[in-house]
């Protein structure tokens, strides 16, 4: 009996020790129990094994300098060189006579260079630029320098005042041409202008679209981008580039300090400058529509019968012997429909009537006290109107 005790006692420190002596193994060689079993012919055990982390969330982008990079050398700066005639004055002593004559020449009337600085696009491998027409008026001589540091000489091709665009062109072999968004920004769409402000050239500052279709002349046709980037002089003719680096703008305008205005360009959009663009290398010239009248927001009235969001544009004055005076076009006529656009407001009839072909008959429909009409207008040649005032960028 006590040698049986003694066996089983001799057997349960056995299997003890065993125990130890296998949870040690395996707490330094994890594998090694799978490795015994395949050797002995029995399955693996079954591990756990840990779900994948979870893929990162989406984030802003944080750079733009791919677009940068896409854009960056299809701007270039413009060097416009003019003379420019200076006379010498004395101020009078006395405010009021210096206020009605402001000055009293002092010597003879001298010329002396002036240089302009600008900035330009390059948007056809045929070497033409787009620039502004402030920046390249009246230049003599026009050198534009090109992002890998070659200087060439522009000739230039054609300018519009009223948008304020030139096109220049240029000589050299594989020049790096912009690309043009095919879609138009919206208001709060992030945009980067590339510039030669201050003489500081290949300049990027970043903002958003702060509106879009902006009027700056209530009798012009055309519209601009408006937008926090900064924009200062020598940006005027550079781009305004959307996060995928196309071309979305050209950068045109600012509203001067005197205005204590901050944060507001103005560029403008790519559709109406490659309009312009296209008919500066094919003429030299932008021909425009016109019909004779000028227009103004519809008034809502309480006793007008029009719904409180009336669309269309309102004639305030008809031009004698124009074509709309012939047609029989009037004063306080509303607007509604020409050709085949129906007429949003004064901006939306502009645009349309300006890409009428003069020597064209147009369709011209709206209200008149109330009452429906119709008529046919002949169209002319629009006359050149004095560009909108506000300072170069």
């Amino acid at each position: 009996m006590k040698d049986a005790a003694g066996m089983l006692a001799f057997v349960a420190r056995f299997v003890v020790v065993g125990l130890a002596v296998a949870f040690v193994i395996g707490l330094i060689w994890p594998a090694s129990g799978d490795r015994l079993r395949e050797r002995f012919g029995l399955k693996p055990t079954v591990q756990q094994v840990a779900a994948p982390a979870p893929a990162p969330a989406p984030h802003a982008t944080t750079s733009y300098a791919d677009a940068v990079a896409k854009a960056a050398p299809s701007v270039v700066n413009i060097y416009a060189n003019r003379m420019v005639t200076e006379q010498a004055v004395r101020m009078y002593s006395d405010p009021l006579m210096q206020r009605l004559f402001g000055g009293v020449p002092t010597g003879p009337a001298y010329k002396r260079p002036q240089q302009v600085l600008g900035s330009g696009v390059i948007v056809s491998a045929e070497g033409y630029v787009l620039t502004n027409n402030h920046v390249i008026a009246n230049a003599d001589d026009i050198q534009v320098l090109l992002y890998d540091g070659r200087v060439a000489k522009a000739t230039l091709v054609g300018a519009d005042e009223e948008t304020d665009l030139a096109v220049l062109k240029i000589e050299g072999g594989s020049l790096p041409v912009i690309h043009i968004a095919a879609l138009p920004p919206r208001a709060g769409d992030v945009v980067l202008a590339i510039g030669n402000p201050l003489g500081l050239n290949q300049t990027v500052t970043m903002g958003i679209v702060s509106a879009i279709g902006r009027q700056l002349d209530s009798s012009s046709p055309e519209d601009f981008i408006q937008t926090d980037a900064a924009i200062n002089l020598g940006n005027s003719g550079g781009a305004l580039v959307n996060p995928a680096g196309e071309l979305v703008g050209i950068n045109t305008l600012l509203i001067g300090k005197a205005a204590n205005a901050e944060g507001i360009g103005f560029a403008i959009p790519v559709a109406s400058a490659k309009k312009v663009l296209d008919q500066l290398i094919a003429t030299g010239h932008v021909v425009r529509g016109w019909l004779g009248a000028d227009y103004a927001f519809v008034p809502i009235a309480a006793d007008s019968g029009l719904p409180a969001a009336a669309r269309g544009a309102q004639v305030t004055d008809v031009y004698p012997g124009g074509p709309a005076a012939q047609a029989g076009l009037q004063a306080h006529d509303i607007l509604l429909r020409i050709g085949d656009h129906d007429i949003r407001d004064p901006a939306d009839l502009r645009r349309y009537e300006a890409d009428l072909k003069p020597g064209s008959t147009v369709q011209v429909s709206g209200l008149r006290n109330g009452s429906p009409f119709r008529l046919e207008s002949k169209v002319t040649q629009r006359p050149l109107l004095s560009p909108a005032s506000a300072a170069a960028g």
